[in-house]
């Protein structure tokens, strides 16, 4: 499974050629050593790799000269997107970060084939002996455990227990998924405005709503989508459906081909950094940003200070330290994200039957996701992990840990998804067996019923209350944010999606020498001012 369900379908769009007008305007960018754009991308994530990489290919298309410099405070490239090595063995690379993309991912897809990356195999991770693959933990009981290959009889269950429910949620999710999908087609994109792209392809009636209300309004029963749509929401956005948005729920159930790049998902990223030909300043924050009177940015970075014509934000601004002086025209709100709390750790020991209320000699799922019981209201808490204490527990992988004696034993190595720290007390209860006290923080225990353990503490994406407005792209005049996708759909997809966005506008504006909205966007925005004044 995944820290975030990815999803979006694209056609690559060629760029658009200057028309005779505009001949002189795009010649003055080609050639002379004078005229080379000078871009700055602050932030290494998806959305900035794919900024600097769909730049790249835009420009060259287009024969302006173009200097791309990325800048990024951490010291990889992949941002949400990394891996961590178990016992600090390279050989044993482990996802900490966004785990899986699947099959209607046209922008990664594109660039694992593009990069010649391999996917990994699920014989990489081990089948427990006599266990599901997947059952739903409510605090009380194991309500349901399938397959992953599910066979008619276990689709005939599902069907005795929920109806026509699974049916109704496939439908309606490649609905959803529909209309979104046009969101990479002319004449939605590219798009300079994201509230008017997702009004018009319908999809801030399903944002307006809480997953709840959406599904209820679509004929879902309550006991398909709390046991299972909920539990979804859960391990993908660690919220349930009263407070999620319809269209965040939806992602959540659009799971078909799931994958995963060998070694880690990061690769795409650090591809896209690669062949855009920018120069990459790692462990740089950026501090400072200052407008011009001929409308350049100074960027200062430390002892650093470099003059650009076009700076792309491209990560949320409210967790970074930058000041813009003077302020843009338009500054994103800020708004709640998730703390998550993602552990790993190895063991040679399965889960603990009698933690879940199993009998003994019977073996937990593989990978267990959690819900509510039915009695449980979690009200507006937005850290209503309820009962089960987590969100979900999985075994990702295998390895020889090699500092076992005899060395080499053959472990589990295990992910927990879950709102608060995990401590010795949680494992042992989970393992069945005593955790030592040692591993309250990270480390290694070479013999210990946990051998290896590490956390990290992640603003993992938005909680996706319900909104029909979202932040705007253009900040001001040369100021681009690719963050505003985040509310609408927070995935490794989406924020790829953004950064080509970008870059596509971008260029548009450089061959146009303008981005002007049409005559619909401006009724749009003149009457979302005035419901805003309304309300004010």
């Amino acid at each position: 499974m995944q820290l975030s369900m990815v999803l979006a379908v694209a056609l690559s769009l060629p760029l658009a050629r200057a028309s005779h007008g505009q001949h002189s305007l795009l010649d003055k960018f080609q050639g002379s050593e004078q005229n080379i754009r000078r871009v700055a991308v602050i932030g290494a994530g998806a959305g900035g790799s794919s900024t600097a990489y769909h730049l790249r290919q835009y420009v060259d298309s287009a024969g302006i000269n173009t200097n791309i410099t990325i800048f990024e405070r951490a010291p990889y490239i992949g941002g949400r997107t990394t891996t961590v090595n178990a016992w600090s063995d390279p050989k044993t690379p482990i996802e900490l970060g966004g785990s899986i993309f699947v099959s209607v991912n046209y922008i990664l897809n594109s660039a694992v084939k593009e990069f010649n990356l391999s996917l990994s195999s699920k014989e990489n991770v081990p089948k427990v002996d006599n266990a599901a693959e997947l059952g739903i933990w409510n605090g009380n009981e194991i309500i349901l455990q399938i397959e992953a290959d599910v066979s008619w009889w276990e689709k005939a269950k599902l069907l005795w227990r929920y109806g026509l429910a699974p049916i109704k949620t496939n439908r309606l999710m490649k609905s959803v998924v529909g209309k979104f999908l046009e969101m990479y087609e002319e004449p939605i994109f590219p798009f300079h405005d994201l509230n008017y792209a997702a009004y018009k392809l319908g999809l801030t009636a399903i944002t307006a709503a809480t997953g709840q209300q959406y599904l209820e309004e679509n004929g879902i029963g309550e006991k398909f989508a709390k046991e299972v749509i909920q539990a979804s929401t859960r391990v993908n956005y660690a919220q349930n459906l009263p407070l999620i948005h319809g269209l965040e729920t939806m992602v959540c159930m659009a799971t078909d081909g799931a994958m995963s790049v060998e070694g880690g998902n990061f690769q795409i990223f650090s591809q896209m950094v690669k062949n855009s030909g920018a120069k990459v300043l790692l462990n740089t924050t950026v501090e400072k940003i200052t407008k011009q009177p001929d409308g350049t940015y100074i960027l200062t970075a430390g002892a650093l200070t470099k003059t650009f014509d076009e700076i792309v934000l491209a990560g949320p601004l409210q967790f970074s330290s930058l000041t813009i002086n003077p302020a843009p025209k338009h500054v994103p709100d800020q708004i709640p994200y998730v703390n998550l709390h993602v552990t790993l750790f190895a063991s040679p020991h399965k889960l603990s039957p009698e933690a879940f209320n199993l009998a003994p000699g019977q073996s937990a799922p593989q990978f267990i996701l959690t819900t509510l019981p039915p009695d449980a209201n979690p009200g507006a808490d937005p850290n209503g992990v309820g009962k089960p204490g987590f969100f979900s527990i999985s075994v990702v992988g295998q390895g020889a840990n090699p500092h076992s004696n005899p060395p080499n034993r053959k472990e589990y190595i295990y992910k927990i998804f879950s709102p608060e720290h995990i401590n010795a007390t949680f494992l042992s209860k989970y393992l069945g067996k005593e955790v030592s006290k040692n591993l309250e923080e990270d480390g290694i225990d070479g013999d210990g019923t946990v051998s290896w353990i590490y956390r990290k503490l992640w603003h993992s994406y938005p909680y996706a209350y319900p909104r029909v407005t979202f932040e705007k792209i253009r900040l001001d005049d040369g100021l681009w944010y690719t963050g505003g996708i985040e509310s609408l759909i927070s995935t490794m997809e989406t924020s790829a999606l953004m950064g080509k966005n970008v870059a596509k506008l971008l260029v548009n504006e450089w061959i146009s020498a303008q981005v002007e909205e049409t005559e619909d966007e401006k009724i749009y925005e003149d009457a979302m001012f005035r419901v805003r004044r309304r309300r004010e």
